[in-house]
């Protein structure tokens, strides 16, 4: 039998590296790896998909490939095992599901604890790009991937699921060139009735020396009122970044085809200002809980961790009456709502990178975008997004006093942006100066023929 050949055409200019891709020969196949080779006589390892539609009498396979313009793989021969691909890892985490070396990233994949602490977040909590060799989550505390509103909102209550929640993971398929994790958990109760008792899970997909992943995020049905707004199926992905107090990671956003925002967060403002009056307040029966928040918010509140704030206001807590926290969080949401709607903060446009540590609570609120980046020019570092149906608003947030970075696909006041299944590609990696064309790439993928 005469063994498949696979024709991959790139419709884009530039070079591919490690590029995915996925296949089907009209032939069923036995074994779970396969060698293929190039026109130019590399081999490339080929992992047979077990999951996923494969009509009868076929086999899919996925495969890794650099090239430009076009390259042709033809099947060689079944192996048992591949000289190199994606390699588990010693994990840090008590929570760790996973550490992988990709062959380009090194990343942890963490399960959570539900203890309600930065340290307690599923998600990835330790993430670098091999040959730099920085972990971008050194310690632990935040978490990329964690997902928010419209759950994550003063409306309901409940604040941080990320943290107040674990989830089970599930392999879906784990070999040299591929590994696909399912997350599944369910959403804590919080005020709002239309929120309660809803189950998500989160798609993650690495594949071997590739500079992006994917996931996807799936929540059963909802409709809701986040800011005075009707909110239905659209929620918050919030990936998160760490370096320490007076450093960040990166210090410019940019969108696609320049960037129209408002600078400054009213809504952040009034809370770091209520939280310094609660602290500070003389008029109550402090919980032990209060105590304890009370003993880590000292100081400069800019530099404090943020979900602490969150935390005070959380019913999950318990360190106020749920009656003192609706009534603080009633005068933080009407008083961020009027301070929204002055004609104080113009819409600004910039065609390069936004200074966004340099903004008004080093914060800014973006317009909508499907291809978005933050960088730091000066190390030649990027992270770049690419979501497959535009999220109608940013929250950018860089903040020197306490090293931690945003991004976030909400507006202002928490309301969530991102439609519910929306695809996500994140490559990572010293893109600064063609970070345009790789958000090209994770937008278009090659065209695949067999023959």
């Amino acid at each position: 039998m005469a063994l498949p050949t696979v024709v991959i055409t790139d419709p884009l200019a530039g070079h591919r590296v490690s590029e995915p891709v996925t296949f089907t020969v009209d032939a069923v196949l036995p074994g779970d790896l396969w060698t293929a080779r190039t026109g130019t006589g590399e081999e490339v390892i080929c992992q047979r998909l077990t999951s996923g539609p494969t009509p009868p009498g076929q086999t899919t396979f996925i495969a890794v490939v650099s090239f430009e313009k076009a390259v042709e793989l033809t099947l060689v021969a079944q192996v048992e095992s591949a000289p190199r691909g994606i390699r588990a890892g010693t994990p840090q985490e008590a929570d760790a599901f996973v550490r992988l070396d990709t062959g380009y990233f090194d990343l942890e994949m963490c399960t959570g604890t539900a203890q309600g602490t930065g340290a307690s977040k599923w998600g990835l909590r330790h993430f670098r790009a091999v040959v730099e060799g920085v972990d971008l989550l050194p310690s632990g505390n935040n978490a990329i991937g964690g997902f928010y509103g419209p759950f994550f909102t003063p409306e309901n209550g409940l604040i941080n699921p990320p943290e107040h929640t674990a989830v089970d993971i599930e392999v879906v398929e784990r070999g040299p060139v591929l590994h696909h994790y399912r997350m599944h958990g369910t959403v804590p109760d919080g005020l709002l009735d239309a929120l309660k008792g809803k189950t998500f899970s989160i798609d993650w997909r690495f594949t071997y020396g590739t500079p992006y992943f994917t996931r996807n995020y799936r929540v059963d049905e909802f409709r809701t009122v986040i800011n005075g707004r009707s909110v239905s199926n659209k929620i918050t992905v919030g990936d998160e970044f760490e370096s320490g107090a007076g450093d960040i990671v990166f210090t410019r956003f940019e969108a696609y085809d320049g960037t129209r925002y408002r600078s400054g967060d009213p809504y952040a403002e009034e809370l770091k200002t209520t939280v310094g009056k609660i602290l500070a307040s003389t008029d109550r029966s402090p919980t032990e809980k209060f105590r304890i928040f009370r003993s880590l918010l000292t100081g400069d509140l800019d530099a404090a961790h943020w979900d602490l704030y969150w935390r005070l206001f959380s019913t999950w807590e318990g360190a106020l009456p749920d009656t003192d926290i609706r009534a603080s969080l009633d005068r933080i949401t009407a008083a961020s709502h009027v301070r929204a709607d002055l004609g104080n903060r113009p819409w600004t446009f910039a065609r390069g990178g936004v200074d966004v540590s340099a903004a008004p609570d080093q914060t800014i609120f973006a317009g909508p975008a499907a291809k978005t980046v933050e960088y730091h020019p000066e190390r030649n570092r990027a992270m770049i997004w690419w979501t497959s149906e535009a999220s109608g608003a940013f929250q950018i947030v860089q903040r020197r006093q306490s090293g931690w970075v945003n991004w976030g696909s909400n507006g202002e006041n928490e309301c969530p942006e991102l439609p519910v299944g929306t695809a996500i590609k994140t490559a990572y990696g010293p893109f600064v100066d063609n970070w345009t064309a790789v958000a090209d790439q994770l937008e278009t993928p090659p065209l695949v023929t067999t023959v």
